[in-house]
């Protein structure tokens, strides 16, 4: 019984390998997920938030000084891939051909999500997406900044809500940060 279950498991790991040696699953970004890589990818990461994303409460206090902080930080790093205010009814070039496809935050948001979900995401980036890592670009007070303005992004205070609705996310600008033309 044991050589069995030996001899299928190595029959199982060798098919897998010549599947992926064969070429028959795309390696292209503008192709459709199989339902075992989006599974292993979802799966993947949700346990990975539940074991790694900080429980604490954001350092970062609520102001509006640091909402705006935060959507300053937002329109230098993550407005190019996550939009504007207008949601997807602007998403750049660069958001149109990645895969996955990012969302678009003032359509698809992440108020609901814990900050420390979205500094975790921010800080270390998620496999197979686009989503780069900003862990060695932008320090620990900025991410908390960028989670804080995230969490608050449909309530925010009408003079960063003003700022926020003049951010323009392409082509990309470098100005004094709040990409607007």
């Amino acid at each position: 019984m044991f050589k069995g279950i030996v001899l299928t498991l190595a029959v199982l790991l060798i098919g897998a390998y010549a599947l992926v040696r064969s070429g028959y699953i795309p390696a292209n970004a503008d192709a459709k997920p199989g339902w075992l890589e989006t599974w292993m990818a979802r799966t993947s990461l949700k346990a990975t938030l539940k074991r790694e994303a900080p429980k604490e409460r954001n350092p970062v206090a609520l102001t509006e000084q640091n909402l705006a902080e935060g959507m300053h930080l937002f329109a230098r790093n993550c407005s190019v891939c996550h939009g504007s205010a207008q949601g997807d009814a602007s998403a750049s070039p660069i958001a149109k051909g990645l895969y996955q496809k990012p969302p678009q935050l003032a359509t698809e948001g992440v108020e609901d999500d814990p900050e420390g979900v979205s500094f975790w995401k921010i800080k270390h980036g998620i496999r197979l997406t686009g989503m780069p890592s900003f862990g060695y670009t932008l320090t620990d007070q900025q991410i908390w900044t960028i989670a804080l303005f995230l969490k608050h992004m449909d309530k925010l205070p009408p003079k960063v809500e003003q700022a926020w609705r003049q951010v323009r996310n392409w082509p990309v600008s470098t100005d004094n940060g709040t990409n607007q033309k």
